[in-house]
C-alpha cells in the first residue's frame, strides 16, 4: 500500500491501463506537454509518446467526436474536458452519438470511452469552473455516470471505466484532488460500477451522498454521534448511473430516516431521483419526511460566497436532527 492523493491515484490508473493495453489513449486540451490543467496526466506524454497522448485545440466537440471514431477503430480513448462546465460544447456528440451507438447498431458496436471532467466548487474558481451538473448526463440513456470520493476508489473506478465496453462520464471532484491522501494498493484494483459503499454503518438515520460532499457528510456523522448521540449510516453512491437502489433501500428499511446531500442544485437534482426510488421501494418504512441538503438553485456565486453555497457539516447535522426528532 502507498499513500497518495486523488490526483496521483487517477494518474496511476491511466498509466497502468496504458501500459497494459496499447489501445488505451488520452486526448484533450493540454493533456500532453502541459500535463493537464490539474497535472492529472503528468508524465504520460513522456512515457507513451504523442501518438497516445494527444493535445487538442479548445474544441470539446472535436475531442468527443474524434473519440467516437477511435472507438470504432479499436481504441479505448480517455477524453479529458478541462472543466465540466465546458463539457456542454460536446453535448451533441455525447448525446447523439456516444450514448446511442449500442442501441443504434443493435449491439454490434459500443463506445468504450471515458469522458473525464473535473467538477464542483471548493477551489475559488469562477462559475463555469465550479459547477455540479452531473444530473444532465445521468438523464441520458446509454451513459454511465461515475463519481469517486477519494484516492482509492478513484483509481479503482477509473480503471473499471476504462475497460468498460460502454461510455462512462467520469466526474472528478477537483476539491479532493490534493485535499487528503489514502492508502492505495500497489496492485491494480477494480471496483464494480454501480455498487455503492457503506462507509459508516448506523441505525438512526441514513445519509446518502457522493463525490466531494462525502467529506462534510463524514464530519457531520462524527458530530452527530459525539454531540447528539445519533448513529448515522453513511452511503457513498460512487455512481449515479447505474444507481445502487438495493443498498439504499436496505439502509432505509433499517433506519427509517433519510438525508440526501449533494453540491448540485436542488431542482431536478440527483436527490430527487434517489428520493423517488426510496418512495417506490420503501415508503412504508419511512418514519419522517426525507431531507435534502444541496446547493442552491443559483449560478455558482463568486469567491467570497462560495462557502455559503456548498453544503457543509452544519447543514447536514441540522437536517439529520430534524428527521430523527420528527
Amino acid at each position: 500500500m502507498a499513500e497518495m492523493t486523488m490526483a496521483k491515484a487517477l494518474n496511476l490508473a491511466m498509466r497502468e491501463a496504458m501500459a497494459e493495453d496499447k489501445t488505451v489513449m488520452v486526448l484533450g486540451q493540454d493533456v500532453g506537454k502541459d500535463e493537464g490543467v490539474f497535472r492529472i496526466t503528468e508524465g504520460l506524454l513522456k512515457e507513451f509518446g504523442p501518438d497516445r497522448v494527444i493535445d487538442f485545440p479548445v474544441a470539446e466537440s472535436a475531442i468527443a467526436g474524434v473519440s467516437v471514431g477511435l472507438c470504432f477503430t479499436g481504441f479505448k480513448p480517455i477524453a479529458e474536458m478541462q472543466f465540466s462546465g465546458f463539457g456542454y460544447h460536446a453535448f451533441h456528440q455525447i448525446e447523439n452519438h456516444v450514448a446511442r451507438f449500442r442501441n443504434r447498431t443493435r449491439g454490434r458496436y459500443t463506445c468504450p470511452m471515458v469522458v473525464r471532467m473535473p467538477y464542483g466548487a471548493g477551489i475559488r474558481a469562477i462559475e463555469h469552473h465550479s459547477e455540479s451538473r452531473e444530473a444532465i448526463w445521468a438523464h441520458l440513456p446509454g451513459l454511465k455516470v461515475v463519481i469517486p470520493s477519494g484516492p482509492r476508489n478513484a483509481r479503482a473506478l477509473l480503471r473499471a471505466s476504462i475497460f468498460d465496453p460502454d461510455p462512462v462520464m467520469f466526474y472528478e471532484p477537483k476539491a479532493c484532488y490534493r485535499a487528503f491522501k489514502e492508502e492505495v494498493p500497489e496492485e491494480p484494483e477494480v471496483m464494480e460500477i454501480g455498487k455503492a459503499n457503506i462507509v459508516r454503518p448506523g441505525d438512526d438515520v441514513t445519509i446518502i451522498s457522493y463525490g466531494a460532499s462525502m467529506r462534510p457528510v463524514l464530519e457531520a456523522a462524527d458530530e452527530l454521534e459525539i454531540e447528539h448521540h445519533i448513529d448515522a449510516e453513511v452511503i457513498d453512491l460512487l455512481s449515479l448511473v447505474p444507481m445502487d437502489t438495493e443498498t439504499i433501500v436496505a439502509s432505509v428499511k433499517k433506519t427509517g430516516r433519510v438525508v440526501v446531500v449533494h453540491e448540485a442544485p436542488k431542482n431536478c437534482g440527483p436527490a430527487a431521483e434517489i428520493i423517488a426510488r426510496i418512495v417506490e421501494n420503501a415508503l412504508m418504512f419511512l418514519e419522517a419526511p426525507i431531507e435534502r441538503v444541496t446547493g442552491y438553485d443559483l449560478v455558482m456565486p463568486f469567491f467570497n460566497l462560495e462557502k455559503f453555497y456548498i453544503p457543509d457539516a452544519h447543514r447536514v447535522v441540522t437536517a439529520a436532527r430534524e428527521v430523527v426528532s420528527y
